[in-house]
Formats: C-alpha cells, structure tokens, sequence
C-alpha cells in the first residue's frame, strides 16, 4: 500500500470519528475521493505525514484558498489534519500544524482557516491554544420530509 492510500484510509477513519459530532460525510463511500484529492495534493505540495518508527501515524492536508470571490486576504486552509489515537498527546498534531502554517505562510497566506465540528470540544481547545478564534459559524437545520432519508 502506497503513502496516499495510508493516508486515505486515516481519512476514513477521521470521518467516522467526526460522525460522533454529527458530520454528514461518510468515509468509506469518499474513499476513492479523497484518495484523488490526496494525490492532487501531493502535487501541489500541501500534504504532509508524520512518521513512528516508519509507519503513517498522521498527516495535514493544506493549501491557499482558490475561492470564486475577490478578497481582501489571501487564506491559506488547512483542510485536515488527523493523528492515529495510539499517537495522540505527543506533540504529533501540533507539528503538523506548525508544518501547514509554516508552509502557508511561505505561500504568502495572509490568514489561515480551518473547520472544526462545533462539538468536538478537544479539536477546539487544540486549536485555540494555537491561537486560533471562532470567525464564521455554520449553522443548519433538519429539514421534514415525507420521503426516507439517506440513512433508511
């Protein structure tokens, strides 16, 4: 198994965790997705792995932001960042950030963004001690219907 199916696999697996929270997206059905858009970001130079005794153990997916809009800022995005549970409380998530911001900084970003799942109250606090703050919110609304959902 190559670099980027590891890392899509991880993918998966962060999309599961992330259902706890009430994500929408479901990982083994965007497994060849994200697995495509993995490769495009090997080419582009915004995806980086860290590394345990020579296994995946989590990577940072990044890059400026190519939006339809004139702003006033060039953003940069960290897209996903996912570290194995056995590697976590290492320092391993906050080197790869540091990695996606210094790079980002490189490409002369601006500001950097990122999404975190309103419920996932450890992601927030990760990311609020590297100084990060709420700047949008999305906000959604289950919609009745007479027909059967997606999960039926």
């Amino acid at each position: 198994m190559d670099e980027v199916d590891a890392v899509a696999d991880m993918w998966v697996d962060l999309a599961a965790s992330q259902r706890t929270y009430r994500s929408h997206i479901r990982g083994p059905e965007n497994r060849e997705t994200i697995r495509d858009a993995l490769a495009r970001h090997v080419v582009t130079d915004g995806l980086r792995v860290a590394r345990m005794d020579d296994e995946i153990v989590g990577f940072v997916m990044f890059g400026l932001e190519r939006g339809e809009y004139v702003q006033d800022v060039t953003r940069g995005v960290v897209r996903n960042i996912y570290v194995e549970p056995a590697a976590r409380n290492r320092g391993i998530g906050s080197e790869l950030l540091s990695t996606a911001e210094r790079e980002l900084r490189d490409a002369d970003a601006e500001v950097i963004t990122l999404d975190v799942m309103a419920g996932n109250e450890a992601a927030r606090r990760f990311y609020e001690r590297h100084g990060y703050s709420p700047h949008r919110v999305e906000i959604e609304k289950r919609v009745e219907s007479d027909t059967h959902s997606k999960e039926d």
